[in-house]
């Protein structure tokens, strides 16, 4: 039985897109914060401890599946079957990432939620970036962690990017079935971590168990969410309060693309933390949290509206 402190699932509609979410329970009269995950994988994946440290730092936490993952709805199959294809493509083939950040804004209405603090992390903290550009109203501030700049695209991904990992990921292969779905959560769990941390692969094994994600090994759903294009303003627009974060091990995303965040928005700031991978491990949750919380302290009561 899933003991977990999260409220029943809600469903937000954007169009014909139905989207999954859910709350930490019993922090209703924290400042909104809407988690905005990474590519392919569940909602679920964000780690309970952080909810509940993020819970403690006064905020009223929720989270969602993107459309193509998890519980939210999943489109039809598009051409193109493998993510690193997609992501340097000139056009997305199923949707735009416009319609990515609506989804997010749909989370926030269901919610009943006029605004938020964002934060997101890799593919999310993208998506959450657009957020920011698109619905300036909606976000009073904005946490992208180990993420490219929003406004990347094609071969101008490919300066932010480790090519070799992404070929690594590419030729991961697993079959649809209850043990392979688990080998690939695994596999995931594994590249993402930090060498500098020991990987326990007991505890990452059951973890993967427990989650039974199949967005691990679906490459075309995976496909459809990168290949999303965006077609609105650059990053220099937007104006909420961020923070960029990044660790000094990610093996997917360079230190560059932080930079390049942190130095186009304007008045963002950068953090980098040592020990972490493509991933929020437990040793970092207190501290992305402080960030977060000194993030929100700063900004003004209401929205940031620019």
């Amino acid at each position: 039985m899933d003991r977990r402190p999260w409220t029943p699932t809600r469903w937000a509609r954007n169009g014909d897109v139905r989207l999954a979410c859910d709350t930490w329970a019993g922090a209703d009269g924290g400042e909104p914060l809407l988690l905005v995950m990474g590519m392919g994988v569940s909602r679920r994946w964000w780690p309970d401890g952080l909810c509940r440290i993020l819970a403690e730092h006064g905020f009223s936490v929720a989270r969602y599946d993107h459309r193509d993952a998890g519980e939210s709805t999943h489109l039809p199959p598009a051409r193109t079957r493998l993510p690193a294809t997609a992501l340097l493509g000139r056009r997305g083939e199923a949707y735009t990432a416009e319609d990515m950040a609506d989804d997010a804004v749909a989370v926030l209405d269901e919610l009943g939620w006029e605004a938020a603090h964002l934060l997101g992390v890799s593919l999310g903290g993208a998506v959450a970036q657009r957020v920011a550009i698109r619905h300036p109203g909606r976000v009073r501030t904005l946490t992208s962690m180990s993420a490219v700049p929003a406004d990347a695209a094609g071969l101008g991904v490919l300066r932010y990017i480790r090519v070799p990992a992404v070929a690594r990921l590419s030729r991961m292969h697993y079959p649809d079935t209850e043990e392979g779905t688990v080998r690939a959560g695994l596999a995931i769990a594994r590249f993402c971590a930090s060498p500098a941390r020991p990987f326990d692969e007991r505890e990452e094994r059951a973890k993967a168990e427990r989650l039974a994600d199949s967005g691990t090994r679906d490459t075309r759903a995976q496909s459809r969410q990168i290949g999303a294009q965006w077609h609105g303003p650059a990053i220099s627009t937007i104006t909420a309060p961020t923070l960029v974060l990044h660790g000094r091990d990610d093996p997917l995303i360079r230190p560059n693309a932080a930079a390049a965040i942190a130095s186009r928005v304007p008045g963002a700031r950068l953090v980098a933390l040592p020990g972490v991978g493509h991933d929020i491990p437990a040793p970092v949750w207190r501290t992305v949290a402080a960030e977060v919380r000194a993030l929100a302290d700063g900004s003004p009561d209401r929205p940031h509206r620019g």
